[in-house]
């Protein structure tokens, strides 16, 4: 099975979202974490 960039990147996004759960992230701190283009 393939999986997108768009795909890929949404993926990391949600993983970083639930290894921070009692706060809040803004996209451009998770882009910034991640390494990746927002």
């Amino acid at each position: 099975m393939k999986i997108s960039t768009k795909g890929r990147y949404a993926l990391r996004y949600m993983v970083d979202l639930a290894q921070h759960p009692q706060e809040s992230v803004s996209l451009k701190e998770s882009a910034q974490r991640l390494d990746v283009s927002m």
